[in-house]
């Protein structure tokens, strides 16, 4: 039995199915039973449960011989937040997964993840890593870039249905993105691979591209040029900073986006790739299906 913390996110929509279609047992926690009613239909066991509910995830963890933690709060509201939910939430989860003698446990966390990252949400995902490793659990922490499938839905749909578009900061800080299909690729292999166990791999895509780039490969996609916004980082910094007290998770968005237009986001991802024999695909693939429709798109709301 593998039990799935996050699937109602991105990578979980995409992880399940796929595992479910391999024959592997699956049990769901998530705060609404009844929006996952489709993955019951299919085979999966579908069980109430919350990263803040210490007694939730006793239960859930009962029976379970793999856990793959794969929920975020980075844009959650009031209590649903990264502190509750990627901290403590995830500490109490890992608690409980070695209270029921789980035999391996599988972090999502993110690349760029440090004790002295300039974002708060990345010194947790650190903390929830050194947690994990030193809880005596066998484990694989992944490490995923920046989604593609999120950044098709942000600047690439605008493009495609507008012909316009909005990139935050100065766009010319190169980035390394992954197609979420091919993380959950990775999580596939890390829960029978035993090359996995007890490491931490750094989950990438095949190019490192910039935010004016992503505009460009969407626009050649959709064979129309857009008009493109910027927002100048002085105004992202002073936003960050006005909306911290009026509205947090709009504050940490915002200074998500400052972290991605000037910190090194580039990352070199080919020789993992080829040893556990993953083909990655492009920015220019993504973009094909957007702009074929017949890649659909999921809402910022089930990125956690």
């Amino acid at each position: 039995m593998i039990l799935i913390v996050g699937a109602n996110g991105r990578l979980g929509n995409v992880v399940v199915p796929h595992l479910l279609a391999q024959g592997k047992s699956i049990r769901v926690m998530t705060r609404n039973p009844l929006g996952l009613a489709h993955l019951k239909q299919q085979g999966a066991e579908i069980v109430s449960g919350d990263l803040r509910d210490r007694a939730s995830l006793a239960s859930a963890c009962q029976g379970v011989e793999q856990v793959l933690a794969a929920a975020h709060a980075l844009d959650g509201k009031g209590g649903n937040n990264p502190r509750t939910v990627d901290d403590m939430g995830n500490r109490h989860l890992i608690d409980a997964a070695k209270a029921a003698g789980v035999k391996h446990f599988i972090f999502v966390s993110v690349q760029g993840a440090s004790p002295d990252s300039p974002l708060e949400f990345l010194r947790i995902k650190y903390r929830t890593e050194e947690y994990l490793r030193t809880s005596g659990l066998s484990f694989t922490i992944l490490r995923p870039g920046a989604y593609m499938e999120l950044w098709a839905q942000l600047i690439g749909q605008p493009i495609r249905e507008q012909g316009k578009t909005t990139i935050f900061g100065r766009g010319k800080n190169p980035i390394n993105f992954v197609s979420v299909q091919n993380v959950a690729r990775f999580v596939s292999i890390a829960l029978d691979d035993p090359r996995t166990r007890n490491v931490v791999i750094e989950v990438g895509g095949p190019e490192n591209l910039s935010m004016n780039q992503v505009a460009e490969i969407f626009e050649r996609a959709s064979g129309r040029q857009a008009k493109k916004r910027h927002i100048p980082l002085p105004i992202m910094r002073v936003m960050s900073v006005l909306m911290q007290p009026l509205n947090p998770a709009i504050s940490r968005l915002i200074r998500n986006g400052i972290y991605m237009d000037t910190a090194n986001l580039r990352f070199e991802a080919a020789d993992t790739a080829r040893a556990f024999g993953i083909q990655l695909t492009s920015l220019a693939e993504i973009a094909g299906r957007v702009t074929t429709n017949s890649f659909q798109l999921v809402t910022m709301d089930s990125f956690k």
